[in-house]
């Protein structure tokens, strides 16, 4: 798993940099996603930033990429809908 942070004071990146990821994974909260872990996505994220936004980080803005090893993921410790998210649930 991955978890992503950022903080961009233009709103304009702030919103073009959660729709990037957002194809990726989802919300955690306002500026927070969680992304399934895998060395390809991780690499295709590192490289869009790495292309598409540094340049447009300022000293005042910031992005983080915490890669959660599932030893880690497994102490992560839940409360309301989160809860639910790694739950299997099926309707018919």
């Amino acid at each position: 798993m991955l978890i992503v942070s950022y903080d961009f004071s233009n709103d304009k990146v702030r919103s073009e940099f959660a729709k990037f990821l957002k194809q990726y994974g989802y919300k955690l909260q306002y500026s927070v996603f969680q992304i399934r872990n895998s060395q390809r996505i991780l690499k295709m994220i590192l490289n869009e930033i790495e292309l598409r936004y540094k340049k447009k980080i300022k000293s005042t803005d910031s992005v983080l990429v915490f890669q959660v090893c599932s030893g880690c993921k497994k102490k992560i410790i839940k409360y309301g809908m989160d809860e639910n998210l790694d739950n299997s649930v099926v309707f018919f």
